[in-house]
């Protein structure tokens, strides 16, 4: 169930597009689900359509296409690493290994306290920088070798008092 608060912000994204252009808001409203639940559940994906005036499939759509929209509880960080060929070039396939072995998962699992989830992306535009990751769809980590993944984790443990 939608919050009023959660509704009051897909309609101010609605609002900045012409009544019939209003399915452009798909991806903030999307964005907005997944702020409140932690990820874009089948309910919010029919939620949105019948909101926005769009079959559900097309909202399904968007959500499938994009890495940043999660259709599954993750843990409390998500952690994309880079495994687009000019990082894999420059070590992003060995920063993912380092961070499977360091968490105890593969890729795509969350570890078992719930605070990572470790997932490969494509390309994050930042070639120049790698190997490259994302910190929850927002915070872009540059040159992770292995010194500053250990520093990431460390720190995002202490953060949660599970040093």
């Amino acid at each position: 169930m939608t919050s009023d608060t959660t509704r009051a912000r897909y309609d101010r994204e609605i609002a900045k597009y012409p009544p019939d252009q209003k399915q452009s808001a798909v991806m903030a409203c999307l964005a907005i689900a997944q702020q409140e639940h932690g990820f874009v559940s089948q309910e919010s994906e029919r939620e949105i359509a019948a909101l926005l005036g769009m079959p559900m499939i097309a909202v399904h759509e968007v959500t499938t296409f994009y890495n940043m929209y999660n259709q599954h509880k993750l843990g409390k960080y998500k952690l994309n690493v880079c495994t687009n060929l000019p990082c894999q070039l420059r070590d992003g396939l060995k920063a993912l290994q380092y961070l499977e072995k360091k968490l105890g998962i593969a890729m795509g699992e969350t570890t078992a306290d719930g605070l990572f989830t470790l997932q490969q992306s494509e390309c994050l535009g930042a070639c120049a920088d790698s190997p490259v990751m994302l910190v929850n769809d927002r915070t872009m980590c540059s040159f992770m070798s292995s010194d500053k993944l250990d520093q990431l984790v460390e720190g995002l443990r202490q953060s949660e008092g599970k040093a």
